[in-house]
């Protein structure tokens, strides 16, 4: 059966006209070859051609967060903390290996086929960000931003659980925030335009519906401080400090990660290439490889020099399909024609088809050699001494009554028609 993966190119002219956009495809190939966890894409091939660059990821069949969190328009709480829980595993992971993360948002979280979470795209990401170090860049979706980043007044992993809040008020608040309208009443990473969504983030109040509960708006409200410094996974224990908060009591962090812990939603699929989860506005259109007839410098294309990749699992199963135990192949029997030469194999001095000498009449100064069973197991010596790789001595035949039967009237024909026996 067919395996269906998720295919994504970047057309390469495009990509080393801006340094950034070079640096952010390299650290997107780079982290998806370096981080494995449950919750993360899992990359399985990367290669380019003379104008592109592929990435090839597992085909995830639940579809997007988006599209459940569209379609219920608010969670209950014990499903948000679900999704919360695997998400945060999966940042702290990042943060671990000093990887920020910078693009949380609900069309970034995909569901595998039994509906655990999967972090994907990982273009925004910032690499080697580790305790006392900042970046400056600005980068990631508005509504999601932390206000540090918005400032440009340089930011860390602390972002990731700003996010992180943001999603979680989107998840226990949208349908509710969709229907107000004043303002600074709205969700504030939401506005009008890009200026006021801003605004908000940076100055309005954060106003929380009276329906959720005292955990749940504690969370809300120290993943979403201003001040990065107080926010809540700032500190040294990064994710530890989140995943301690009483929202998660009664997650099983061990199972969690064992991807135990039963989704609250599971995809109805028919089969693994089920496209049902997605819109059918796309799944209806034929993918199509779009032409580039664009050629880079040779200096241009060292820049991509190693991105070719192939998932260890993928060689694993190759190497399990064309593996095979070797065969201990059975032990000869000697047929060979005393005519035959067999090498290397070593002879009695005496003769061999008469069974040879006894030892006790050879030379005492000549090596003995026992004579082969012509009916056992052919015993063969591999060393590499000359006097295995001898050639086998021929037996003559002596005239006598062999002659005369096999070939009765060969004295009676000329001379130059006799066989030389």
């Amino acid at each position: 059966m067919n395996k269906l993966h998720l295919f994504t190119f970047f057309k390469k002219a495009m990509i080393v006209r801006n340094a950034k956009d070079t640096a952010h495809t390299k650290a997107e190939r780079n982290i998806l070859e370096e981080v494995k966890h449950p919750f993360i894409v899992d990359l399985i091939y990367a290669f380019q051609t003379g104008g592109k660059l592929y990435l090839i990821l597992e085909y995830l069949s639940g579809g997007e967060l988006f599209m459940q969190l569209e379609r219920e328009g608010i969670f209950m709480e014990d499903t948000a903390c679900f999704y919360l829980a695997e998400i945060s595993m999966a940042l702290g992971h990042l943060h671990q290996k000093g990887i920020i993360y910078r693009d949380l948002k609900p069309e970034n979280i995909m569901l595998n086929h039994q509906g655990h979470v999967k972090l994907t795209d990982f273009g925004l990401c910032k690499e080697s960000i580790h305790d006392g170090t900042v970046t400056h860049t600005f980068c990631g979706t508005i509504e999601y931003m932390a206000p540090e980043i918005l400032m440009r007044s340089g930011h860390n992993r602390a972002v990731d659980w700003w996010s992180l809040g943001a999603l979680m008020y989107d998840m226990l608040t949208g349908a509710v925030g969709a229907q107000l309208k004043a303002a600074c009443i709205m969700p504030p990473f939401t506005g009008e335009n890009r200026k006021k969504t801003i605004d908000k983030i940076l100055k309005c109040k954060l106003n929380l519906p009276p329906y959720l509960t005292q955990e749940a708006r504690d969370l809300l409200k120290k993943l979403l401080k201003r001040n990065a410094a107080s926010r809540l996974g700032a500190g040294p224990g990064d994710a530890g400090e989140v995943q301690a908060h009483p929202f998660f009591r009664h997650i099983n962090w061990e199972e969690l990660l064992a991807r135990k812990v039963e989704p609250p939603f599971k995809p109805l699929l028919q089969s693994e290439e089920d496209v049902s989860q997605f819109d059918s506005k796309f799944t209806r259109q034929t993918p199509v490889d779009s032409p580039d007839d664009s050629t880079l410098s040779e200096s241009a294309n060292q820049v991509f020099l190693g991105f070719t990749y192939v998932a260890p699992s993928v060689l694993e199963s190759v190497k399990e399909k064309f593996s095979f135990e070797p065969k201990i192949r059975s032990p000869r029997r000697f047929i060979g024609s005393p005519r035959t030469p067999v090498s290397p194999v070593k002879f009695s001095p005496g003769d061999f088809w008469g069974r040879g000498a006894s030892a006790s009449t050879t030379n005492p100064q000549t090596p003995v050699e026992y004579p082969m069973e012509t009916s056992g197991v052919e015993q063969m010596d591999v060393t590499m001494s000359g006097e295995a790789s001898a050639p086998l001595p021929i037996r003559q035949p002596n005239s006598g009554p062999y002659k005369k039967q096999a070939f009765p009237m060969i004295s009676k024909r000329p001379e130059h028609l006799r066989m030389n026996l």
